[in-house]
């Protein structure tokens, strides 16, 4: 039986996929829904052809989906928050000009490693939810202009599983909707990233580089998942 860890690791896969359609395009929050709803059949359509040619040819499915994602996930904006603090813009501020060269480079090597490891060490888990239902069940928009929107998904897996998917979006000075946050079954991922990156930094005596360099995607999953 697969852990509750690799569960909520798979789902938290599948949900980032969903996230691609979030573009320019949707300027309202109805418009999002209808994006995401249409780009979860997409995204599935692929998962459901992988297993045809996964076991000879696994690059050729980690292609596809890091395609699909580099269109618009924000990979940098997103390692730029699980460093919190450390890549802050009031640090990069009291830096010099050696200092602030030196952060945009961990900066610029953390979002590679972040994207590689959660593309890389999860893509696979995608496969699980092959004929899986996707259906939006709440849309919180607030009011029409807002700059954030939240979003609730249900998923309904194999036997009588079902997970609760919450897409925490905010709208770009472009009027582009972003990934901010993904919360899967009450696990809030983003701020469990920020917090084991945070207690890193403080145990390397605040070296982010070190935290950087040793950085593990997949070693990094809350271990409280482990067990069912």
């Amino acid at each position: 039986m697969k852990s509750v860890k690799s569960r909520i690791t798979h789902l938290f896969v599948a949900a980032m996929a969903l996230l691609i359609s979030w573009s320019s395009s949707a300027n309202t929050e109805s418009d999002a829904t209808a994006i995401i709803e249409s780009t979860t059949s997409q995204i599935m359509a692929i998962v459901d052809d992988a297993p045809d040619y996964f076991d000879a040819d696994p690059g050729r499915f980690y292609d596809s989906i890091g395609a699909v994602l580099d269109e618009t996930i924000d990979w940098r904006g997103f390692a730029k928050g699980v460093m919190g603090e450390y890549a802050s813009n009031a640090r990069y501020r009291s830096l010099d000009q050696e200092g602030k060269e030196a952060l945009r480079e961990q900066l610029e090597s953390f979002t590679e490693i972040i994207k590689s490891g959660l593309i890389r060490t999860y893509a696979k888990g995608l496969l699980a939810f092959s004929g899986s239902k996707f259906e939006i069940v709440a849309d919180e928009s607030g009011e029409p202009n807002a700059r954030s929107v939240s979003i609730t998904q249900q998923v309904y897996g194999t036997g009588d599983r079902t997970f609760t998917v919450r897409y925490q979006m905010g709208r770009g000075r472009n009027g582009e909707w972003r990934l901010r946050n993904i919360i899967v079954e009450n696990i809030n991922l983003g701020q469990i990233y920020q917090n084991q990156f945070s207690a890193a930094a403080k145990s390397a005596d605040g070296d982010a580089a070190k935290v950087i360099a040793e950085w593990d995607v997949a070693a990094n999953l809350p271990e409280d998942l482990d067990s069912e």
